[in-house]
């Protein structure tokens, strides 16, 4: 017996938490027996090699550690919290909406690949996490589109409310820029449900797009 894994990925400052949260709530208000997980878990130990590269001990730039050892400092996160927090109560039905998973390594770290090379990296990726380490393939992936200078203007906004500091990936306009091509590229792929948070400078509400979401995930749970 296992549950359902419905991942909301999305572009920096696109509202992933926001839509996770919502999603949570809704399921819950129909009786489901759900939980919400988030990565990285800042503040876990095992999280701290993704932390550190994250805020520039690796080097202060995306590309200064190759998309291969990055992802593996966050597959370590992933695998642990699997083993000392969620598995259990995925294996045994439960539904698991997560606030960025291996998706999230998948858009970020294939961006530093020539578009060639990405393929490759991805299904090693996917291979690694899902077969190697046993960690759940997710069911569904919703992935919020944001343009990125919308994304920078919302980031800078959260910033601002909630005294946060940018990390590496966030602080570069071009190598976001590469991570929402890199997405397009991934989610047709994959077949990712994208959602368009903006039409040209005009973002969506919060409550629109959680309608979008949860129409797409109604399908699933069907």
């Amino acid at each position: 017996m296992q549950g359902k894994l419905i991942v909301i990925e999305g572009t920096d400052g696109s509202g992933k938490a926001t839509q996770a949260k919502m999603l949570l709530h809704a399921l819950e208000a129909r009786g489901l027996s759900c939980r919400e997980i988030d990565f990285p878990r800042y503040g876990n130990p095992f999280a701290e090699p993704a932390n550190l590269y994250l805020h520039g001990a690796l080097g202060s730039r995306p590309g200064d550690v190759n998309a291969y050892a990055a992802s593996t400092l966050f597959a370590v996160d992933r695998f642990a919290s699997y083993k000392e927090d969620w598995g259990a109560f995925y294996e045994s039905g439960g539904i698991i909406v997560a606030n960025r998973y291996t998706t999230s390594n998948a858009v970020h770290q294939s961006s530093k690949l020539p578009a060639a090379e990405r393929p490759e990296y991805v299904e090693w990726l996917f291979s690694f996490e899902y077969g190697r380490l046993g960690l759940p393939k997710p069911d569904l992936v919703v992935y919020l589109d944001m343009p990125t200078e919308v994304s920078r203007q919302m980031r800078r906004l959260r910033e601002e409310v909630t005294g946060s500091q940018a990390d590496i990936h966030e602080q570069d306009d071009s190598y976001q820029r590469q991570c929402r091509e890199a997405a397009a590229e991934i989610a047709r792929r994959y077949n990712w449900q994208v959602i368009a948070c903006a039409s040209d400078t005009t973002v969506r509400t919060p409550e629109d797009i959680h309608a979008q979401v949860l129409s797409i995930v109604a399908d699933i749970l069907a």
